[in-house]
């Protein structure tokens, strides 16, 4: 059992990141049911799309993890000042790294996306969508290091309002862009872009003020950190970077595989991920919580509290996941239909759903484990084991389960399932071995 005083912790610090993340995948359930009425082409290009897009931020959007991290310690030490030398320190970086990758990979993608998709309807939604998500790089990494800070400060409420404007914002100019309104063109998909670009703006605008109204007594915007302040960040920014970029990588190879397959399936997977990811963010959320609350501990010189908040969060994880994974699992139509609009496309996607329903719980630990060895500053293991699981078993057996045997959809989400466990399991176990206490951050 949970003492009451560490519950009541879990999830004063949990439910403001919990709610603000179920909201930022809500609004990506609203994107994909609003551009859904525009057939299964704009759907396949706003997955596909989506997951360029979060594959080409991946390497910036590592910047979160560590400055969550390293911000956890330092408060854990009492030494407020140097975290917000930590957030601005990541502004900088990010300043000068992301409009650098705006400008490869805009002029990259077009030359390469249709190696992703041979359907040439889909590519030619998908890349207008592509253009302006990629020019609001640098937007989304302010984003995600203003992020990191709050939650390592147990000031996820700001995190959460912020996400709250950025999605009214995002819901309103979609409803302009995609379908006309206001006297806009209704540019279909590429409006979808434009108010996810217009949405990334406003948020970091938004993060701006708060840091000034709540921050600026520590010194945010009052100079950067040290050489081997900014050189700790850097190690533990690029590891959970690559990480992501292989995550995000994985699931556009995973997009290209079932394409593979077929356009109906892609539509499929398109709404079963999104779906996935909006029940997964509640376990993320209190994931992230647990990096803080470690980061914090190991701050504190208190390492076995910290193990002891890993598995605690753990435990809070797999009950909450379990209850979200019921109703995929007894009612997958139910679950898709309001994205699902083709019955053959809705009949492809029940069994995958149930699927994912019912391995909810092990995906919890999963989370929550791959999130205290954050806290703890173990990217690089992290990394390591991400890369290897995805890469070097799951994609190679869908690739041959799917396309090759003709298992389909159904033999493919098998497979992610199987590797979903597997990897979790990893996770569980080096944790539990502890060489992260050894680590300095």
């Amino acid at each position: 059992m949970i003492d009451s005083a560490r519950l009541n912790r879990i999830f004063t610090l949990a439910l403001p990141i919990v709610a603000g993340m179920v909201s930022q995948n809500i609004l990506n359930l609203v994107d994909t049911a609003m551009v859904g009425v525009l057939g299964n082409a704009a759907l396949a290009a706003v997955g596909i799309g989506g997951f360029v897009t979060f594959m080409c931020q991946a390497l910036i959007l590592g910047i979160s993890t560590g400055v969550q991290a390293t911000v956890a310690r330092r408060k854990g030490e009492g030494l407020l000042d140097r975290g917000a030398k930590t957030l601005n320190t990541a502004l900088v970086l990010v300043l000068i790294v992301g409009p650098i990758f705006s400008v490869v990979l805009t002029w990259l993608l077009p030359r390469t996306f249709h190696l992703l998709n041979g359907d040439p309807e889909v590519v030619a939604q998908a890349l207008p969508y592509l253009d302006w998500r990629i020019m609001a790089i640098t937007f989304v990494g302010m984003n995600f290091a203003f992020r990191g800070y709050w939650n390592a400060l147990d000031m996820s409420r700001i995190y959460m309002s912020t996400l709250v404007v950025m999605h009214v914002s995002n819901i309103f100019f979609n409803w302009v862009f995609i379908f006309g309104n206001l006297g806009a063109p209704a540019l279909g998909v590429e409006g979808a872009g434009i108010a996810s670009a217009i949405a990334m703006v406003i948020g970091t605008a938004t993060y701006m003020v708060l840091g000034l109204k709540h921050a600026r007594e520590h010194g945010f915007l009052k100079g950067i950190g040290t050489r081997d302040e900014i050189v700790k960040l850097v190690r533990l920014s690029v590891p959970a970077g690559i990480q992501q970029l292989f995550f995000a990588a994985g699931f556009v190879a995973t997009f290209w595989i079932i394409g593979k397959v077929g356009t109906a399936e892609l539509a499929a997977a398109n709404v079963l991920i999104n779906i996935m990811l909006v029940a997964l963010l509640p376990g993320l959320g209190l994931g992230l919580a647990c990096s803080t609350l470690v980061g914090q501990a190991i701050g504190r010189g208190h390492p076995d509290d910290a193990y002891q908040w890993g598995w605690d969060v753990a435990k809070v994880a797999a009950v909450v996941m379990t209850t979200l994974g019921l109703p995929m699992l007894l009612s997958p139509d139910l679950v898709t239909m309001h994205f699902l609009h083709d019955p053959a496309t809705r009949e492809l996607a029940r069994w995958p759903m149930r699927l994912v329903g019912m391995w909810m719980p092990i995906e919890a630990l999963g989370f929550t484990m791959m999130h205290a060895l954050y806290g703890a500053g173990d990217a690089r293991r992290v990394m390591k084991i991400s890369i290897l699981f995805q890469w070097g078993l799951f994609l190679p057996a869908a690739y041959v389960i799917g396309p090759v045997l003709g298992f389909g959809l159904l033999g493919i989400w098998l497979m992610q399932g199987g590797y979903r466990i597997l990897q979790s399991m990893t996770f569980m176990r080096y944790w539990r071995f502890g060489a992260w206490r050894e680590l300095v951050v």
